[in-house]
């Protein structure tokens, strides 16, 4: 772990980490070998015991517990799916709400989870405000968001429309002309998260081994340069951080996620901006920003992802000065109020990518091999679900879950997930989209109208969004 780590501000909430556990050293055998000590590696294993406990679970991790996205994020937890409606867009209404009520009420499970478990997370359920904070387009497009939600098949009761009056109420921002409040979304800190998940899997008789990076996944079995593991099945839930073995990383791909974290702020302060309830907030930019109110009275805000060329995975976890200083400015440009707040952390990782823009669980029974992952930042309520859905197909229970749309028995990633383009077309391609939605915020920005520029970038920037979204 590099000292860059404790730019990390969830990683000071952790006090002192006992030393590393043992890397693999031998070679193995084991009912289920899972590569990846996040979320998704994870939650895979608890359900995997909790459900069948007499079962031989190993789980390898590169680095430590939590290296990768699951100790790094932003600790939104969704009660939605980027790219759900990839999945059920050709169903029919009533399939539609049933796949959306398993999506929001994964929220509260993971509450309930945490809370059998002890596993203390700053867990919050207040809920998330998308607000149109900044510019007066912005309320259109929060308005067109919120009728894509209900059409999509999220209950009414659960998003609903804040007027400006109403959204100063819950947070006062520099323009607050009115947004979507979204019931269903709670807040973490990550990094205690996946720690204590880890700890409570341990009980249950799993078997992590630290700095035991897997080098090959060949059939049935995993190598790293000191061991193996012979297993019938390999779980490989890396997410955004494939790129150093295997063909995932062609399916996969990184793209960085940059976070900040204020100083806690005053009392009086908070009075002056709001989120009593500690909420989760976002704005209408394409480039996306998002944000929270954290346990000791931070604020946490994170803003515009990048993909780096070749497909690299951040391994460090610091983030440079101009980096901090633009997510600074965007964040006082929503909340003026913190004008002259101190910025204590700022940090990054990457998350997953897939070609198709929608996540996934496949299960590939005749290889022994099974995935989930391409979250698009969405992966702290996704890797739950998704890591439940896993543990289902592999023990072959006829639930909901193993029947829901984003869950693919007896087939492979190969055929499921498209490849992404060579270089440089996929750097390319994400410059392109970057200054498009860049120009059409420097156009919402002006406050003037654009009669031939405006519209034509807007629907260049919708197409976009159709595509990537």
């Amino acid at each position: 772990m590099h000292n860059d780590a404790y730019r990390n501000f969830w990683t000071t909430t952790l006090g002192e980490r006992p030393g590393a556990r043992p890397h693999l050293a031998a070679n193995i055998q084991a009912d289920v070998a899972i590569v990846g000590a996040g979320f998704t590696g994870l939650w895979t294993a608890y359900y995997l015991k909790r459900l069948a406990p007499e079962l031989e679970v190993v789980v390898l991790e590169a680095e430590r517990v939590g290296h990768g996205a699951s100790g790094r994020n932003g600790g939104w937890v969704v009660g939605n799916l980027a790219g759900l409606e990839r999945h059920i867009g050709g169903l029919s209404r009533e399939e539609r709400r049933t796949c959306c009520g398993v999506v929001a009420d994964n929220v509260d499970e993971i509450g309930r989870v945490l809370a059998r478990e002890e596993i203390d997370a700053d867990f919050n359920k207040g809920g998330a405000i998308y607000a149109a904070a900044r510019y007066r387009d912005q309320v259109a497009i929060q308005r067109d968001y919120l009728q894509h939600l209900h059409e999509l098949g999220h209950r009414e009761a659960d998003c609903h429309w804040l007027d400006a009056d109403q959204l100063a109420e819950i947070a006062r921002f520099r323009n607050g002309h009115g947004g979507i409040y979204h019931r269903q979304v709670a807040t973490v800190n990550p990094a205690r998260l996946v720690n204590g998940l880890a700890e409570r899997v341990e009980r249950l008789g799993v078997t992590i081994h630290e700095q035991s990076r897997a080098e090959t996944l060949a059939r049935n079995k995993v190598n790293t340069r000191e061991g193996s593991v012979e297993s019938p099945m390999i779980v490989c839930a890396t997410e955004g951080y494939a790129d150093r073995f295997h063909d995932f990383k062609r399916h996969v791909i990184p793209v960085q996620s940059l976070v900040i974290a204020t100083e806690p702020l005053s009392d009086a302060l908070w009075q002056e901006i709001g989120m009593a309830e500690r909420p989760a907030f976002a704005d209408a930019s394409r480039l996306i920003n998002y944000g929270h109110r954290s346990a000791d009275g931070r604020i946490v805000f994170g803003a515009r992802g990048s993909y780096r060329f070749g497909a690299r995975s951040k391994a460090d976890q610091a983030i440079g000065d101009d980096a901090i200083r633009m997510r600074r400015d965007l964040l006082v440009d929503l909340l003026p109020a913190l004008e002259g707040v101190r910025i204590e952390h700022g940090w990054g990782g990457s998350l997953g990518l897939s070609r198709n823009f929608r996540p996934h669980a496949i299960l590939d029974r005749r290889n022994g091999l099974a995935t989930a992952g391409g979250y698009a930042g969405e992966g702290v309520a996704a890797s739950h679900l998704f890591g439940r859905t896993l543990a289902d197909m592999i023990l072959e229970r006829d639930t909901e879950l193993a029947r829901m749309p984003w869950a693919f028995a007896d087939a492979s990633h190969r055929q499921l997930i498209k490849r992404w383009e060579v270089e440089p077309l996929r750097w390319l391609a994400a410059q392109a989209i970057t200054f498009s939605y860049a120009g059409e915020e420097a156009l919402m920005r002006r406050g003037k109208p654009a009669p031939l520029l405006k519209p034509a970038l807007q629907r260049m920037n919708d197409c976009f969004a159709s595509v990537i979204e």
